[in-house]
Order: C-alpha cells, then structure tokens, then sequence
C-alpha cells in the first residue's frame, strides 16, 4: 500500500467520478455532482496511488441518524489489489453509528452482506420512451412554484432523512425539470428530469396513484430528445414495474437497496422511481 493515500474529492475530482461512473455504465446525470456537493461536502473520497487517483466512494451523512455509500468504483488496473477495500473501510468509518443504505450492483451484493448489509428491495431500471395517450385528470405544475417547504415535507415521506439542501439543487439546476402533480392545495406526485449522456434520467418519480405517475412521466418525458427516458423502480412497490411494462419501456439494469439495519419505513407503495442510485 506504498504511495496509497485518502483525500476528500476536489471540484475536479467530482466530474472525475463522474466520468467513472458513466463508464461502469451508470449513466449518471451531468450535472448530479453539483447537487451532491451540497448535500455533504466532505462525503466524497479519492483513493490516491503516488497521487494519481484510482479509486473512488460516497459516504454520504443525512442528519443525525442516517448515511448512504455510493460510486464505489475501483479502476480496472487496480483492481483485486486492496485499494478498494480500504476506501470501502474508510466510507463506512466515516458513517459508523448510524443507519447506511445503498444500491448495490448484482456483482457486489454478495461482498455487501458480508459487511452487514441486508437486501430490502431491488430496483429496476426500465428505459425506452412511453407508449399510447396521455390520461387526463391530474394538474401538473413546475415544482419551483410551489412553496420549497411543502417539497421537502413530502419528499421526507421517501427518505429517512431531511435533504433540504440537496432537493433544492436536485430540482433547481438548470437543464433540468421538476414537476408536481397537486389536488385541493395537496402535493399528489413530484418528477424530477436531467440530461445524461444516454437516456435522460427521471428520479424522483412520487405518485399517490399509477394515474398520477403516468401522468407526470409523459409531462417530464417530453422534455427528453426523442422521448426517451431512464427510471430505476422499486419492485417494493408492484404496480410500478406493472406501469412501465404497460408503457412499453424494458429493464435494462438491476440494483438491490441494501441497509445495515432494519430497513426505515417509507411509502413505498407511491415510489415509482428513487432519486439517486448513488446518494439515496
């Protein structure tokens, strides 16, 4: 381990690990990093060999009481060295004491449950552009009008912790779009659109009911070229994957929402897409 040292990502460092994930296949969004820098500055790490930088991992602190590790990407030239393992160890360091989720790749979950992590549900990523007619009956407006605070109160329905900082940028960068589905003042729904460099991802997808979410998946659809998008569903919640396949969009990719201890209850019966792979 001669010449291997831990640091705290730089700026650049960020579109570094960017650019790993996207070719590990993930398809991050362009510009996801912006927003992952406010939700905890200090949460992303860079394994360095004689300074060159060769490994990456998120450990990510929500509140008191809850962490999330993600872009655990080791370089394939370094790889079965060790180098990895010792970032894993220092992500997990740096969330001990607290509840730690994850979305684990198929290869990986085996190494996960060996560090204490157990499985609670797997998502599916469904891609394609979204077949037949727009429904009718659901009011959709831009999220940003909306007052932030009723955003952040409904968003706490589907994690277990508060993220003001990070839903304010996650909804707000330019490029991208928000929309929310309201009925008698109540937010019904919330869909969030990015640029990426394959299909444009959506996530969040919330929805009290299929209808809802149909409806805001075609509204956010039509801001991707081609109307092609990229959801990763929760199969915790059946009539999300039931959706889509109703859609005509296929799964491409799979994951599995591991957590060190029980898993935290939320409503997942109106998830029909997670934000974020890599911070929850």
């Amino acid at each position: 381990m001669t010449g291997f040292e831990i640091t705290g990502a730089s700026a650049a460092d960020m579109q570094l690990i960017r650019d790993w994930a996207d070719e590990e296949g993930w398809n991050p969004g362009d510009s996801d990093r912006f927003a992952f820098a406010v939700a905890d500055p200090e949460g992303f790490l860079v394994g360095r060999l004689d300074g060159d930088p060769v490994a990456c991992i998120s450990a990510v602190r929500y509140g008191a009481g809850f962490g999330f590790i993600g872009f655990y990407i080791a370089r394939p030239a370094v790889r079965g060295q060790g180098y990895g393992i010792r970032l894993w160890h220092a992500g997990m360091e740096r969330l001990d004491g607290r509840l730690v989720g994850l979305d684990g790749v198929v290869d990986q979950q085996g190494n996960y449950r060996k560090s204490g992590f157990r499985w609670a549900w797997n998502n599916f990523r469904y891609e394609g552009a979204p077949q037949g007619e727009d429904g009718a009956g659901v009011e959709i407006v831009d999220a940003g009008t909306l007052p932030f605070g009723l955003l952040a109160a409904y968003d706490r329905r589907f994690f277990p912790a508060s993220r003001d900082a990070f839903l304010s940028a996650w909804t707000g960068l330019p490029g991208r779009t928000a929309l929310a589905a309201v009925r008698d003042g109540r937010i019904e729904g919330l869909g969030v659109i990015r640029p990426s460099s394959a299909a444009h991802r959506i996530g969040p997808l919330y929805a009290a009911t299929p209808a809802v979410a149909e409806a805001l998946l075609r509204r956010l659809a039509r801001h991707a070229p081609d109307g092609l998008v990229s959801v990763d569903v929760p199969d915790a919640n059946p009539s999300a994957a039931a959706l889509f396949e109703d859609l005509g969009l296929a799964p491409t990719f799979e994951t599995a929402r591991m957590y060190t201890g029980s898993a935290p209850e939320l409503a997942l019966n109106e998830l029909f897409g997670v934000t974020s792979l890599e911070l929850g």
